[in-house]
């Protein structure tokens, strides 16, 4: 798993520097939105509503703000937002899959399909790609948060094995945790047993195997995965090229 690291630590610097903030809002503010209407404002008793305020949190949206997307999510006249995904190919092979919350099905799949053609990617009928990833819950927390409990590592990291997690690793002073889908519940209660909260919880896409693309070619497909960011109605996109060294340097 380590090699697929690279990707939680670039979306974890790519997001710590991320000028449009107001883009970052938005994404949580529609998780908060579709949390609310699963299971309700209160977040005692709503694990989805709870772990998209420690996310909003985590990138630093004031309490304020927070509290006025609960309580206009529960307005019976705030749009209904949908939970979609495509799948897609880009040049040279590379599987790209893209999650969506959208309150208008045919803007988005038009906005998607634009995007694609525009940059030569292709998409493909649901399915086509998911034997190329695994769905894993990816939690991501400050080495300072843990020592902050008066733990040392070996013993936070025995716990959250313990827990369930199939991989924990420290790197640039954050732990990165892997574990299976259905045990991404279990790992959000110990956690929160421990008193101890993650930077940033989600289930994440993670390729089985990569794609080695020279630089000028990845830079392409980077572009690609950029424009398709930046759409409002996407909220995460996923893909399988290795993101060598030479790559992540420039980015």
């Amino acid at each position: 798993m380590s090699g697929h690291s690279k990707w939680s630590t670039i979306k974890r610097k790519k997001g710590a520097l991320d000028a449009k903030r107001s883009k970052i809002f938005s994404r949580v503010i529609k998780e908060i939105n579709v949390a609310v209407k699963e299971g309700g404002n209160d977040p005692e008793g709503n694990p989805r509503l709870r772990l998209a305020i420690a996310n909003a949190k985590g990138v630093n949206m004031p309490k304020d703000n927070v509290q006025r997307a609960i309580s206009k999510a529960g307005d019976k006249n705030a749009a209904d937002f949908q939970e979609v995904t495509y799948e897609a190919y880009g040049n040279h092979g590379v599987a790209i899959y893209i999650e969506c919350l959208t309150d208008n099905l045919q803007r988005t799949v038009s906005a998607v399909r634009s995007i694609l053609n525009k940059h030569e990617g292709k998409l493909e009928t649901k399915g086509a790609l998911s034997f190329l990833f695994d769905r894993k819950g990816v939690f991501t927390i400050p080495e300072k948060t843990v020592k902050e409990k008066g733990m040392e590592e070996d013993d936070f990291l025995m716990e959250v094995i313990d827990a369930g997690a199939e991989e924990a690793e420290n790197e640039e002073g954050f732990y990165t945790i892997y574990t299976a889908m259905e045990d991404f519940g279990s790992m959000m209660k110990k956690l929160e047993e421990m008193d101890v909260e993650a930077e940033n919880a989600e289930l994440q896409r993670i390729p089985k195997t990569t794609v080695k693309l020279d630089k000028e070619a990845a830079q392409k497909i980077l572009k690609m995965i950029d424009v398709l960011e930046d759409e409002d109605d996407i909220q995460n996109v996923f893909h399988n090229m290795e993101l060598t060294e030479e790559i992540m340097a420039s980015m």
